[in-house]
């Protein structure tokens, strides 16, 4: 088989690959072995093509791969946040500051006291969100104007 064809198809692999687990990494292997097909054109010395695959894949991981993966995490916690933040929601049950539940956009959540001092929520207050933790909701009784 051909060197440039060898590596083309490796290269399609890892791209369908990446596109199943969108995680950026095998991406850097696709375009390492896209360069090597493109120059396994020119030779078909598997001798220079397989080190030459080896330092770009290594390369492209050190230095493309931050480039791709932009802080996911703080990506996820700003918009995660923003729906609910401020938002006013209802108590379904007691909250105190180790248990409780809430209901808001027809979702039920896990909540807590945004207060540990905080006086309990009585079931059907109504609360406004303060903060969360992942999939706990930090909540305060909402002032009555």
């Amino acid at each position: 088989m051909s060197a440039w064809i060898f590596f083309l198809i490796l290269a399609l692999i890892f791209f369908i690959t990446e596109i199943y687990t969108p995680t950026m990494f095998f991406l850097n292997f696709a375009i390492a072995a896209s360069f090597c097909g493109i120059l396994g054109i020119f030779t078909d010395n598997y001798n220079i093509l397989i080190p030459l695959f080896a330092i770009l894949s290594i390369l492209f991981l050190l230095f493309l791969r931050p480039l791709f993966n932009i802080n996911p995490q703080k990506n996820k916690e700003r918009s995660f946040e923003s729906p609910y933040i401020g938002k006013q929601a209802t108590a379904l049950t007691n909250i105190t500051a180790f248990s409780g539940r809430i209901k808001i956009y027809d979702e039920d959540w896990e909540a807590r006291l945004a207060s540990e001092d905080a006086a309990e929520i009585k079931q059907g207050a109504k609360v406004n969100i303060i903060r969360h933790n992942d999939l706990t909701m930090y909540v305060e009784k909402k002032e009555k104007k």
